[in-house]
């Protein structure tokens, strides 16, 4: 069927619907290679290695500028948790006089000199609030609303990647009393910088990489912070033996099964830190690339923030009970004051609420069903990067495994066009 010549004869028979549909021809977007929702890391790498490969994309972004997350939403001190050259993207390393562990401005830097070489422009401003297959023309129907103007557009296409990520949303967990806490309350996406709270009394609730990061600020801040640990955690120096911990253990996996490379870890852990159970820091009983392998946690890697624990700078504390006007109650019954919450409670994946889609992503917490390395692709040309929860590295895996896939895929069809492709495509 011809779908615009279908549109053209009905709007002839009715002034009214003729100037609707025009309206809305003027909204519909055909798109002919894949549509990238997301500018962040992930979107960018998709984006480059089609464009290697002859093939054109299209990047819907919300925000107003690429790798939103890296720019909007994290703290002055961020640096890159693992070293530079596992965290590159696919065909452009880093700048050889970037350090081991770029800031976040460097990182900005980098990725902004990445969408430049390859000429990524992706469409800000633009949130897509559905994303739907269509089987009656074989093509993804992908309706976007204008962040400032609000205006509706229908993008139609026949590759859809979800770039959108792990950290999409942020995560604020149902404390009981909050509403009655009299101090401010703010997720780690919208701290800045600790010297805001200088000289506060301020709980840190979540003891990840980003929550330890947060409380070594606050104390370089002069402000007073205690840190919430509610699970078991696994915590590794940054460097151990003058290598990363991760390069290191990355390169013992070549030789090594993983039971005995968590031995080793742990073994000089043991001997650098000590007994984190001493300091109300006790080690999950698996260990830390397993229990990465098997739930997505990432082990901390310390960098300072264990020294100022020892030395009483940061208490830990336990789970929270409830919240009153200027207290915390824990759940082993100690109370104590504080001026602020800072909630280092991650974030998580928004893709069921836009998706029209329940075979490839769970709706339970956005994530493909299918675990690494065999979630990156579902049916009728749908992608999905940035889900590996292995950071960087797993993106730009998935990012050449795409890219590949739809090339083959565009070649064939640009050999044998659909109708509707046909249709939609400009008549000479």
């Amino acid at each position: 069927m011809d779908y615009l010549r279908e549109i053209e004869g009905k709007a002839a028979h009715d002034q009214r619907s003729n100037e609707k549909m025009i309206r809305a021809l003027k909204r519909l977007v055909y798109v002919p290679g894949p549509i990238i929702v997301g500018a962040g890391p992930s979107g960018l790498a998709v984006a480059a290695c089609l464009k290697e490969r002859g093939v054109p994309s299209l990047i819907l972004e919300r925000s107003n500028c690429i790798a939103s997350l890296w720019q909007l939403k994290t703290y002055d001190r961020l640096h890159l948790h693992l070293p530079k050259e596992f965290c590159e993207l696919p065909l452009m390393p880093f700048p050889h006089d970037f350090p081991t562990y770029p800031t976040k401005h460097q990182f900005i830097e980098y990725l902004e000199g990445y969408a430049t070489k390859f000429g990524i422009r992706p469409v800000f401003n633009q949130t897509v609030v559905r994303a739907e297959y269509d089987p009656s023309i074989g093509f993804w129907r992908v309706r976007s609303v204008g962040v400032k103007g609000g205006e509706e557009t229908q993008y139609v296409c026949r590759w859809l990647v979800a770039a959108t990520g792990e950290n999409a949303e942020a995560v604020l967990p149902e404390i009981e009393g909050r509403e009655e806490f009299s101090g401010q309350i703010l997720h780690t996406s919208l701290y800045k910088s600790g010297g805001q709270f200088s000289g506060k009394r301020v709980l840190v609730v979540g003891c990840g990489n980003s929550g330890m990061e947060v409380c070594l600020d606050l104390c370089n801040h002069n402000a007073s912070p205690s840190l919430v640990v509610r699970d078991s955690v696994h915590i590794l120096p940054r460097e151990m033996l003058g290598r990363s911990t991760f390069g290191l253990s990355m390169w013992l996996l070549k030789w090594l099964p993983m039971s005995l490379v968590d031995r080793f870890l742990l073994i000089v852990s043991w001997l650098m830190l000590g007994d984190t159970a001493r300091f109300g820091l006790c080690r999950p009983r698996i260990g830390p690339l397993r229990l990465k392998n098997l739930s997505g946690k990432t082990p901390v890697l310390d960098v300072g923030t264990l020294a100022k624990i020892k030395s009483g700078d940061i208490k830990v504390c336990s789970g929270i009970r409830r919240l009153s006007r200027q207290t915390a109650e824990f759940v082993n019954g100690k109370k104590e004051n504080f001026d602020a919450i800072i909630l280092a409670t991650g974030y998580k994946s928004n893709v069921p609420s836009w998706l029209k889609e329940r075979d490839m992503f769970s709706e339970e917490d956005g994530l493909p069903r299918r675990p690494f390395p065999n979630g990156w692709k579902g049916d009728f040309g749908l992608y999905a990067v940035g889900f590996t929860k292995r950071g960087l590295l797993g993106a730009s895996m998935d990012a050449w495994r795409i890219a590949e896939d739809i090339e083959r895929c565009w070649r064939t069809e640009a050999k044998q066009p659909t109708s509707f492709a046909c249709s939609l495509s400009p008549q000479s």
